[in-house]
């Protein structure tokens, strides 16, 4: 058994949170690779190390003096060493890269050095190899990961060093410069490592006990997802849940291996297991829905001409119009003289009706309306395709509390039934959604 263990700055912030690490590394042989993002916030008010380097490189091109962020760094990282009784050179490390920090410093390699020396005070910690992800992880000169050399080089180390610490979030491109990731690159990271030694699961440790099944804000207390499939988060993902990037799953979700959110501040809770199919016989509770999830504020264009169903040019063209004008389009639904596009506001507010008046003088529709202030919710789950009666559900629940559907789609796949409602019905058509099945259903899995 190989476990792949990536923690997040929240779980890396003192010393007292690299102790819980390092128990719940010791506390599984299994978990032999370790990747760690950079010191993050200790509390509310705190800085996440990351957000103090680009603050050092913002003042080193406005030519302000960085030495009071710069030296908060330092503070924060002997602070870890020295109550942790390390004994990492860390004087030397700030030495040398105070004699780069002049405006030719690379930005990404500034900001690197948060989970470097994060990765080295750790490694020396578990008492596992120090492995650079500059030596490993390879980007091409367009910026994308070179994932064959990459996995390769990887596999190759962990043969010299099987238990080893690495950083995440950055790499090297082909002239050696350091490369960073997008923000959350560190998850990307890991998902690579698990992928590149064929790990048996992928677990990565955060500040939360898995995935839950609404947005605590808008629900109260809602409960965690203890199975969901990767198809299921990239719904919710889509929909607006804080999960994680597509990109930091694909690598997992390539090999079928499992990737397991789990909370470092409270290792007993088994939190969520994503993967690619799930054994129904695993799960006690045969709850309808998974997850819910949605996001405010979208634009619907409905256009009607008549036997728009067999002749959909007007849709080829119209998509063809908003391309042009580089929206997104959310959602499209077809009846049989009309058809809905759902666009972000945020894209159109400014020129809808320029938009409105082009569709009208090149395509000729019999009629065109507009609303705004439309929210989405999607109501994912993939048990609805097998269980009749699942839209049933979930219109009788929104109608008991006489909540207007403005619009309805349905993905391909039928695992995901979204609903437009008026942006002020958000919340409470959230609640309503949750609160009908939860009482219906029960059970703390999904």
């Amino acid at each position: 058994m190989l476990k792949v263990a990536k923690f997040g700055g929240s779980s890396l912030a003192g010393a007292e949170q690299f102790k819980k690490v390092k128990a719940i590394v010791e506390a599984d042989p299994a978990r032999m690779c370790v990747v760690v993002s950079a010191a993050g916030k200790r509390y509310k008010k705190d800085n996440k190390i990351t957000d103090l380097l680009y603050l050092t490189h913002a003042h080193i091109n406005y030519g302000v003096s960085y030495e009071d962020i710069f030296s908060m760094i330092e503070e924060r990282y002997y602070g870890i060493r020295d109550e942790l009784g390390l004994k990492c050179d860390l004087e030397s490390e700030f030495q040398k890269l105070r004699g780069e920090l002049n405006q030719d410093i690379s930005v990404d390699y500034l900001v690197s050095r948060g989970e470097y020396l994060t990765a080295k005070l750790m490694s020396e910690y578990l008492g596992y190899a120090f492995l650079d992800a500059a030596d490993c992880v390879v980007f091409s000169y367009d910026g994308q990961i070179d994932y064959e050399k990459t996995y390769a080089n990887i596999a190759a180390r962990a043969e010299m060093a099987p238990r080893f610490v690495m950083p995440g979030f950055y790499g090297a491109l082909p002239n050696g410069r350091i490369k960073v990731m997008t923000r959350g690159g560190s998850d990307i990271t890991g998902a690579i490592v698990a992928n590149a030694l064929d790990a048996d699961i992928y677990e990565n440790w955060t500040d939360v006990s898995g995935i839950l099944m609404a947005d605590p804000k808008v629900v109260e207390n809602p409960k965690p997802i203890k199975y969901i499939t990767y198809q299921e988060l990239r719904e919710l993902s889509y929909m607006g849940a804080s999960v994680l990037h597509e990109e930091s799953i694909l690598p997992v979700k390539e090999k079928n291996i499992p990737l397991n959110i789990r909370n470092t501040n409270r290792p007993q809770d088994a939190g969520t297991m994503i993967l690619e199919t799930i054994d129904e016989k695993l799960v006690q509770n045969k709850r309808l829905i998974t997850g819910i999830a949605g996001r405010r504020s979208f634009t619907v264009l409905t256009i009607y001409k008549k036997h728009i169903s067999t002749d959909t040019s007007i849709i080829r063209e119209t998509l063809e119009m908003l391309e042009t004008c580089k929206v997104e389009v959310e959602h499209i639904t077809l009846g049989v003289d009309s058809f809905n596009v759902v666009m972000p506001t945020a894209q159109v507010q400014d020129r809808i009706y320029d938009i409105i008046s082009d569709i009208k003088r090149k395509l000729k529709p019999d009629r065109i309306k507009m609303d705004d202030n439309i929210a989405l919710i999607a109501s994912v789950g993939r048990r609805m395709v097998s269980v009749p009666g699942s839209s049933a559900k979930l219109f009788g629940a929104l109608g008991a509390q006489n909540i207007n559907i403005r619009m309805i789609a349905q993905g391909s796949e039928e695992i995901s039934i979204i609903v437009g409602v008026h942006n002020k019905d958000f919340e409470r058509t959230i609640r309503t959604l949750y609160d009908g099945f939860m009482n219906k259903e029960g059970g703390n899995e999904a």
